[in-house]
């Protein structure tokens, strides 16, 4: 298998996020990219295919901030990474403010999501290895992964959260989309992707489906009740699969397989699987139990369905047990 990964992916180091109550260490630390790499082995440096892809599903605007913000949070005197404190949650106008905490506010949707010094190289080039994977599946591959980090499927079309700031498995799903391909996105991580929802929503020629812990306990909290199905030509096209925390194999294989099922009814001829590693019984801001050998069974699961595969790497935090995590889900994939 095929894997895609940037060494810029490293440089995206916040110090803190604010959980809980209080500040505490960034969750989403670069040493997930060592575990990563020491357990997968090669990987391919992307090529760069520019922003056009990533302009397909994010707005411009949107883009500009990630690019910029850091730079203008310095030059307003600040000190540590770019965070924001007022957020627009109701009457959300699309006004034109100048200054940085206007921005964070309004392209944000979360204060746990902070934007450092090497962020937006990190991020873009995330969507870039997505990408790499894209081309390999179209080049002929039965199964191609993005080793991705930052995450993205928290990160809406104009907003980030969750640790998530370009959304790659959306860009990679739109640049399947437009190759041609019938393509079904299929959640696995144990957070809903609540942005690659919202960005394909009420589009009717991506199927989305999520098996994650149920909102009403945990985040996104919002977004990924079980009746959100799609709006207009969306409608029927997303399937929210929320489960209690402390879920086992016993009741996330029924998911897996109503969530696979689904997508071959709606008829996919590609699937683009986002992976998270977070539903391990050891992993410290989640709550299912699955287990290194459950890793392997998923990767089985979508195996079996005989379509090709596009991998793309989300959440997992227990960094200890990350590398054999994904080694695990690897090895079923290519079974």
């Amino acid at each position: 298998m095929r894997i895609f990964h940037c060494s810029a992916q490293a440089g995206h180091a916040p110090r803190r996020e604010f959980h809980n109550g209080d500040w505490t260490e960034f969750a989403e630390t670069s040493a997930r990219v060592d575990a990563m790499l020491a357990a997968v082995g090669p990987v391919e440096e992307p090529q760069d295919r520019g922003l056009a892809p990533i302009l397909a599903v994010h707005g411009a605007d949107y883009v500009e901030f990630l690019q910029t913000a850091y730079a203008e949070w310095r030059a307003a005197g600040r000190e540590g990474d770019a965070l924001g404190y007022a957020f627009p949650v109701s009457r959300r106008r699309p006004l034109c403010l100048d200054r940085i905490d206007a921005k964070l506010g309004r392209f944000s949707a979360d204060v746990v999501t902070p934007i450092a010094e090497g962020t937006w190289a990190a991020t873009y080039a995330s969507a870039q290895s997505a990408l790499g994977a894209v081309a390999a599946v179209l080049g002929g591959e039965t199964r191609a992964f993005a080793l991705t980090r930052p995450p993205g499927h928290h990160a809406g079309a104009d907003n980030c959260g969750g640790y998530c700031y370009l959304n790659a498995a959306a860009v990679a799903a739109q640049a399947l989309a437009d190759a041609g391909r019938r393509v079904a996105i299929v959640d696995v991580d144990y957070h809903h992707g609540n942005g690659t929802q919202d960005i394909f929503y009420e589009r009717g020629d991506v199927f989305f489906a999520s098996i994650h812990a149920d909102p009403k306990t945990d985040f996104p909290f919002f977004w990924g009740h079980a009746d959100e199905r799609g709006l207009v030509a969306g409608e029927g096209a997303t399937l929210n699969l929320p489960l209690a925390r402390g879920a086992t194999w016993a009741d996330y294989a029924p998911a897996l397989d109503a969530a696979l099922t689904a997508a071959i009814d709606w008829g996919a001829d590609t699937l683009l699987v986002s992976y998270g590693a977070d539903t391990f019984e050891g992993d410290p801001i989640s709550h299912f139990r699955l287990t290194t050998p459950d890793m392997r069974r998923i990767g089985a699961a979508i195996a079996g369905m005989r379509l090709p595969v596009v991998g793309i790497m989300e959440g997992g935090y227990a960094v200890g047990a990350l590398g054999a995590n994904l080694a695990a889900f690897l090895d079923g994939l290519e079974s």
